[in-house]
């Protein structure tokens, strides 16, 4: 019997349902989220294009600040500061990477920890070490969110996080701590991962490094969520890559598990692309009313549901 698949898009299907319903309560006030992207990165263009699609579905202003590759530090921290100020903005977000020069942390800092949507700054960090986290970033809550719709205990449960970044391995190893589960974090440094991977009742895996996990790692009847993702060449029955109409190789996403020989152990596995990704675009909503909330002063939900 092979794993059953947590259906990102209906998941988020239901979170929008919730959102849709929390936004309908704030009345007639515009929400409004500015997402400041410096610089021509390729791939931010995709995410922006989805983000500004799922706050137009659920009635949510979306402005894109676009600044030139060459603005300094100094003038990104005045725009954030503007932007903070700004009574009118709901939220905000930095598209990454961020050129070069410019110093993530620091400018990250610059943002209002509860005009903070994508739950980066570090207070906003901190209050998930806290265990009362308000801002989650989006990635980590929706892999959480995925893994709590099976319906699994966490209390007590052994859990792997293979990756450490700020984004989403060390959110979701605090989060899970939160939830009294033992977490052991998994990095480029860990000897022998297998020996670590094959005791969990849970994997998350946020590498970007296709078929780092295999069935054989798994413990039969563990859940693994897939957060990584990377495009890789669509090869024939020959091993050669194929090509389009074009004469450019074909590409196809995956994540960090071998899918066929994992699905075949686990429990619950996260489909990629259909897990993880779709939930994360629906986060960024619930933070967006979220945070509207907040600078009202009313009460707010758990993130995690």
């Amino acid at each position: 019997m092979g794993a059953r698949l947590i259906d990102g898009k209906a998941l988020a299907a239901g979170i929008l349902e919730r959102v849709r319903l929390q936004r309908a309560a704030l009345g007639r006030r515009e929400l409004r989220l500015v997402s400041v992207y410096v610089g021509d990165d390729v791939a931010s263009a995709v995410y922006i294009r989805n983000q500004r699609r799922a706050c137009e579905r659920m009635e949510i202003r979306f402005d894109l600040d676009h600044l030139p590759a060459a603005t300094t530090e100094n003038e990104l921290v005045d725009h954030l500061h503007a932007l903070n100020d700004d009574a009118s903005v709901t939220g905000i977000l930095l598209q990454r990477p961020l050129p070069p020069h410019l110093r993530q942390l620091r400018v990250q800092a610059k943002i209002h920890p509860d005009k903070d949507v994508e739950g980066l700054n570090p207070a906003n960090i901190g209050s998930i070490v806290y265990g009362v986290p308000k801002l989650v970033p989006c990635t980590a809550l929706s892999a959480v969110r995925c893994l709590k719709s099976t319906g699994f205990p966490l209390r007590g449960a052994d859990v792997v996080m293979i990756g450490h970044s700020e984004v989403v391995g060390k959110p979701i190893a605090f989060l899970m701590l939160n939830e009294f589960a033992t977490c052991t974090v998994c990095h480029v440094a860990t000897q022998d991962l297998a020996v670590k991977t094959r005791h969990a009742d849970v994997i998350f895996t946020a590498v970007g490094k296709p078929g780092l996990v295999t069935g054989a790692m798994v413990k039969p009847g563990a859940i693994v969520i897939d957060i990584g993702i990377k495009q890789v060449a669509q090869v024939g029955p020959d091993g050669q890559p194929l090509l389009g109409p074009d004469g450019q190789p074909l590409q196809r996403l995956c994540g960090d598990a071998d899918f066929d020989s994992v699905s075949a152990v686990a429990s619950w596995i996260t489909p990629v692309p259909g897990g993880v990704g779709p939930v994360t675009v629906a986060m960024l909503v619930h933070n967006c009313v979220l945070a509207a909330r907040l600078q009202q002063g009313l009460p707010i939900d758990s993130p995690l549901g």
